[in-house]
């Protein structure tokens, strides 16, 4: 007898692959997903502004990195003794203009490289509320924890963001024909829009993201949401706060999406890379006995022998360790 409601997941889709190139944009989730992407060595850059939740500024900064629009101290806010973007998150704030500037333009310039070379773009959607800065009536990613009064705060419908992509999408697919694009819908609950609040801005983001792929075959959904509310409905599944998902979740959000996305193939090379992960994570009592040094050589010797078979593969950092730690 099954206790549990199963989520219905996209198997038939196009799938992901090493050779790729994915960028992932979004909420914190985006960054889980992209975090996790990224150590099964796929080439994916997670968040060039940092975190964002709301569809808007996530289109926003798209734009900006395709155009690869620098920013200038017009672009910047300063507050006592800190300079920051209303779009970008607090980790590329600074005490230094100059500094805060470099941080945000060099993502900026890799930024634009890499969308320019995406094969995939992963956007996970958090929350159609968005913060419009009452100074110029634009939208921010960021409040940077600023008095409320400075910003006008509203949710935006379906179709406000399904405008905003739509032309987006159209100009990054006419340069890159292969590009595929993943939407998602964070599974975090926003609880400081209330309870009916918070669904009514999934709803939003539900509907929008249906619109698009509706209306863009290469555009695609993956439903951690629902995984969430009808697959995972119990406390047990979330973090302390009760809003996060659990380390637990997200594993098994991540093994869903696996399933999804990735050929027996890739998840065969995933299983291997694990064993080697955890032989470079251990911390032997001592490293220079005769046992650990043969251990090493035998993982230095697969990932030679994955590179091998996956030459686009980055395993340069992993060949550096193995071979630090081998006696001369």
């Amino acid at each position: 007898m099954e206790f549990r409601t199963k989520v219905e997941l996209p198997v038939k889709g196009p799938k992901l692959h090493h050779a790729d190139n994915l960028m992932s944009w979004g909420s914190c989730f985006s960054e889980h997903i992209g975090n996790l992407l990224t150590e099964n060595k796929f080439t994916c850059d997670v968040n060039p502004f940092g975190v964002l939740y709301n569809p808007l500024s996530i289109a926003s900064s798209m734009q900006c990195l395709w155009n690869g629009t620098l920013y200038g101290e017009k672009d910047l806010q300063h507050t006592a003794d800190t300079w920051y973007s209303l779009m970008h998150h607090s980790s590329f704030s600074s005490s230094s203009m100059e500094e805060c500037l470099e941080k945000i333009n060099e993502r900026i310039r890799k930024g634009h490289e890499n969308l320019q070379q995406a094969d995939w773009i992963l956007i996970t959607w958090g929350s159609s509320f968005v913060y419009t800065w009452k100074e110029n009536g634009k939208i921010v990613g960021n409040c940077h924890k600023l008095p409320a009064r400075l910003f006008e705060r509203k949710m935006v419908g379906a179709d406000e963001i399904v405008e905003a992509y739509l032309p987006l999408l159209h100009q990054i697919k006419t340069l890159r024909p292969q590009l595929q694009c993943l939407f998602t819908v964070s599974p975090i609950r926003h609880l400081k829009d209330g309870l009916h609040g918070n669904q009514l801005s999934k709803a939003n983001l539900l509907l929008a993201a249906d619109k698009i792929c509706r209306e863009l075959d290469f555009c695609h959904y993956f439903p951690s949401y629902e995984i969430m509310m009808d697959e995972l409905r119990d406390y047990r599944f979330y973090a302390d706060d009760m809003m996060h998902p659990s380390p637990l979740a997200i594993q098994y959000i991540w093994e869903c999406f696996s399933n999804c996305y990735f050929t027996p193939s890739t998840l065969s090379f995933m299983k291997e890379w694990e064993k080697i992960r955890r032989g470079l994570a251990h911390k032997p009592f001592n490293p220079e006995t005769e046992a650990y040094q043969t251990f090493l050589s035998q993982i230095l010797l697969k990932i030679e022998e994955l590179k091998e078979k996956l030459p686009y593969l980055d395993v340069q950092k992993e060949i550096k360790l193995c071979q630090a730690q081998l006696k001369k």
